[in-house]
Formats: C-alpha cells, structure tokens, sequence
C-alpha cells in the first residue's frame, strides 16, 4: 500500500489530501504543520505517521507531550519540516504556502521521493534548482495546481516536441471587472471572497491581484519546458475548463471538471492510474454557458511583472517571491493598499540582486532581501 507524507496538512490542500487519502486507503509516512498543534494531534492520532512536525517551534513541546502515549516522533521548526520529507515514501504531497515550501521539496527530491507539488514557490524561486536535482535522480516533479494538473493530463499520450502553446485559465479573482480606481478602495475582506474556490488568504489574495496566474506561468515554464511567452492566461469565470494545450497542428485540448482540488490531488498521488475519486463529478448540463477573455493587464498588472522577472532570470523570480509574500501580507493587515501590493513588487524586481538561483541559500537571501526592501518602502 502505498506511503504519502502530506507536508501542511492542516491547511486547505492538506486536509483534501486527507480526504483523498480516506478514499484510496493509503497509509501516512508523516504529517506537518504550520502552527495548529491541535489539528495535527487530531491528524496524528487518526493516521498515526511515523512522525509529525510543527514549524512553529513553540508549539512543539506541547504537542510532543500530547502525543507522548502514541509512539509517534514530533519534530519542530523548519530542519523537522525538511526531516519529515526526507523520510522515504511513495510521494510527498507539498502543501505548503510560501518560500518556507522550497528547502522541504529539495529535501525530498534529495532523499528520494517523487514531489507532488501544491507549493509553487518551489518551482516560482527554485525553479533550476529543483528541476535539475529532479532530472538528476530520475524523479517526478507531479503538479497540484488545478492548472498545471489540467495541462499535465492533456499531454498524456501527446508526442514529444508536439507541445506547442499551454493557455492556463484564470477565474478573475475577486474584482474581476473592476476598474483600477475601484481597486484602489478595494479591502482585504472583499478580495477573499473568491467567486468558485475556497483556498488559504495568501492564495485568495493573489488571485485577486492575479499574481497568483503570473506566478503559475513561471511554474508552467519550469514544469513543461517552454517559455513565458508559449504561456497565455485567459480568464474563464466559470471554472471548469482548467486549462489547455494547443499542439504543433493546431488541435487544442482541454481539461474540464468541477472545481474540487480533490480531483487533481488524487491524480498526482495515483498517477498514471485513474481510481474513483471523492470528487465532485461535472454535470455539462448545468454549468451554463463557458466564457473566455484576455485579462485586463492595465488594471492587474501582475501577470505582466511576472513575465519580466523571469525575462531578467536570475535571482529575480525569488524577489518577486519574497516581496509579493511581504506586500500580500501587508493588505491583508491593513497597512497598505490593493494596488500597493503590485507596485512594491515591481520595486523588488527592479531591485533584485545579481547571481544565479543555483543554491537554497541565494535564494533564501533574494528573499530575506525582496521582504526587507517591501517593509522599508511602507516606513
């Protein structure tokens, strides 16, 4: 039977996960965790993994004192992350939000283990680093992303080089339609409410500015192997088609289903297999009609300031990172406004400093960097 490891269980994908887990029987290497102890006790005791982890290492004590009768080994802070991913199993599932993700993923892909990716920053920051230590030990980096699954089963079958253009679609977020003076009134409590997914803040956040589909165009570039420019976004409102490949003669193929993450996670965990699924099916007769449009890149401007930081290379994509984690943080709390999280990112981008993204550490230094130079901007 086989073993998953779920690296942020307690968060949205991370609960799904379980859930997929439920209906395929499989059994849990370990578990990790943010900052809620109580949940992951709860987790724990449930699946009883060889091991737990809270980052947060304060917490830690606690639940190791909680789970004393279990025989279960809790470990703490971002080196006990890194150790349960590095424990061999059949798949580690990566749920974690933010930067915090990319040194587990490494960890994982260096002990071993297939990576299912939900943690874009792995491949946004990381992206030559982690697609080369993939290529080198022969390991699947399987996506998550609802769009990149899309794009990943279309190509199933598909001929090597008939990859021509992948258009990922985008829901439009919260202020779809709305203008950029509208935006400027826009409050956090509005920009989480997502029309047709139910995700993290961070993540409902970035889709109302759309970096979230910019960020996913560079992790679509490091997946499939083309470039930014082979990569278009179109807004599809219903969220149903989850994205597309066009082919070297022109036919396009879709992907459709409800949206429910359940379904892609189970097809990175099961893959090449299909197996039921505790997903919700798609009834074609009841989703109404399916529209498609360009994105308004004057009003979000995201997607286009993605495209440059990855057109400069570099450490740039981790500066983006960095600043957009600080800035959509920095909304969220009220000290700054809709369109300042756009604009501090451009500053970090053009900020960025030199070098390749060839190590954890220079990496993690653009983005201690990118989040410093956002906080001094709002001084």
């Amino acid at each position: 039977m086989k073993r998953i490891t779920i690296l942020g269980s307690t968060g949205s994908i991370g609960t799904q996960a379980l859930e997929v887990v439920d209906q395929l029987g499989y059994h849990v290497t370990a578990l990790t965790a943010q900052s809620n102890a109580k949940l992951l006790e709860s987790q724990a005791r449930k699946y009883r993994p060889k091991a737990v982890a809270l980052a947060h290492e304060d917490l830690a004590r606690g639940l190791e004192i909680s789970l004393r009768d279990t025989g279960i080994t809790v470990l703490s802070g971002p080196e006990g992350v890194a150790a349960c991913a590095a424990m061999a199993c059949g798949c580690v599932l990566n749920g974690i939000v933010g930067i915090a993700g990319l040194a587990p993923t490494i960890a994982a892909l260096q002990s071993g283990n297939p990576a299912a990716l939900a943690n874009k920053e792995s491949l946004v920051a990381g992206g030559a680093l982690v697609t080369n230590l993939a290529r080198a030990r022969g390991l699947p980096l399987l996506p998550v992303d609802s769009e990149h699954s899309a794009v990943f089963q279309c190509l199933q079958g598909v001929p090597e080089n008939a990859l021509h253009k992948i258009i990922l679609t985008a829901s439009g977020g919260a202020f779809y339609g709305k203008s950029k003076a509208e935006l400027a009134k826009a409050t956090a409590e509005d920009a989480l409410k997502h029309p047709t997914w139910a995700m993290g803040a961070k993540i409902t956040v970035d889709s109302a500015t759309m970096m979230n589909k910019g960020l996913e165009v560079l992790e679509a570039a490091w997946l499939f192997g083309l470039p930014a420019e082979r990569i278009g976004v179109l807004v599809h409102r219903q969220s149903v088609v989850h994205s597309l490949v066009e082919l070297a003669d022109g036919a396009v193929l879709a992907q459709l289903g409800a949206p429910d993450m359940r379904l892609p996670i189970q097809y990175a965990l099961t893959y090449p297999e299909r197996l039921p699924s505790p997903a919700e099916r798609l009834d074609l007769s009841s989703c109404g009609p399916l529209t498609f449009e360009e994105p308004d890149n004057e009003a979000f401007p995201a997607i286009a300031l993605c495209r440059e930081a990855f057109r400069r290379g570099g450490l740039a994509p981790a500066a983006l990172n960095g600043a957009n984690e600080a800035a959509n943080a920095l909304f969220r709390e009220g000290k700054i406004a809709f369109p300042d999280i756009t604009r501090l990112v451009s500053k970090a981008v053009e900020a960025a400093p030199p070098g390749d993204a060839d190590t954890l550490e220079k990496i993690l230094s653009a983005d201690t960097y990118a989040r410093e130079l956002t906080y001094k901007y709002i001084k």
